[in-house]
């Protein structure tokens, strides 16, 4: 079997067995993509420990971030130890291969006062009654108000949201499902944008659909709205166009730790298969605290 019929064989095993998620199965199949692009369609036994590190060395000339090459380095050992289980080797040639260590970089966080003018400024907005506006508001609210990821919020049905109790049952990566809590104020917005703005969007569209939140054509949204939306309501109030829908789950469980929450529970929230993951938070704290003492302290 030759190098892209074993990875097309191996990102379905991904898919329909293991059920990763869809965002990290397009990853392992970009890597593995890339791989071939470079090593060419031999055959998966020619492919050794030389060829593997030439494909990362050529990564470092294009200048891939080290975050890139670890991954793309994870992608590759696991699956020559698939090919190997499947016995479509013999030797399995990314036993030794090493990647440079990922550089940790804290996530980009918006100001509880910025978010707080944004999100009042999208409720004057959705006051009018205009569909769109309402569903934003309600998006922006739910996203920062749970944390949730954006794949969990393009995902999420009407039969999924308890207003009540300010619950919504989500799926995450691996299919796992978790319920999070979400505050009054989302609550209200997406309770305005049930109430006012989805059907509106439904009658746009030749057939009905269980989802939440709708696009402009009534189906279901899609991430790269979600995106958009994003990027335009919190580029300013971090400064840099290049922010997304995690910006907003950055931003909560930040504020969530500032405020004195348990690192499991928000652990739990976020839906972080390991506490390693959620404690890049408590180094978030820890920095915005140092930068407060800076300019507040006489002697600092």
């Amino acid at each position: 079997m030759d190098l892209p019929s074993a990875a097309d064989a191996f990102t379905t095993h991904l898919e329909q067995v293991r059920r990763l998620s869809a965002a990290t199965v397009r990853a392992y199949r970009s890597d593995l993509r890339d791989l071939a692009g470079v090593v060419g369609a031999v055959p998966l036994r020619e492919v050794d420990l030389e060829a593997l590190r030439d494909w990362l060395w050529r990564a470092t000339q294009r200048g891939d971030a080290r975050s890139t090459l670890a991954r793309r380095a994870a992608a590759a050992r696991s699956f020559f130890a698939w090919a190997k289980d499947e016995e479509l080797i013999v030797v399995d040639p990314a036993l030794r291969l090493i990647a440079p260590k990922r550089g940790r970089t804290l996530p980009a966080v918006a100001s509880k006062e910025g978010l707080r003018d944004m999100l009042d400024e999208r409720a004057r907005s959705a006051a009018g009654g205009d569909p769109v506006a309402l569903r934003d508001h309600a998006m922006l609210e739910l996203l920062y108000g749970s944390g949730m990821r954006v794949s969990e919020l393009c995902g999420l049905d009407v039969d999924d949201l308890d207003l009540d109790r300010g619950t919504a049952r989500v799926w995450g990566k691996g299919s796992k499902e978790r319920v999070v809590p979400f505050g009054t104020p989302a609550a209200a917005a997406i309770g305005a944008y049930l109430t006012r703005g989805r059907a509106a969007l439904i009658a746009r569209a030749a057939t009905t659909s269980p989802a939440v939140f709708l696009g402009i054509r009534g189906g279901r949204i899609g991430p790269r709205a979600v995106y958009a939306l994003v990027a335009a309501a919190l580029g300013p109030i971090i400064g840099s166009d290049a922010v997304g829908p995690h910006a907003l789950r950055h931003s909560a469980a930040t504020h969530l730790l500032d405020g004195g929450a348990d690192l499991r529970a928000v652990q739990e929230i976020l839906g972080h298969a390991s506490l390693g993951t959620t404690q890049i938070y408590t180094h978030v704290s820890s920095e915005r605290l140092a930068a407060t003492y800076r300019l507040a302290h006489p002697r600092a």
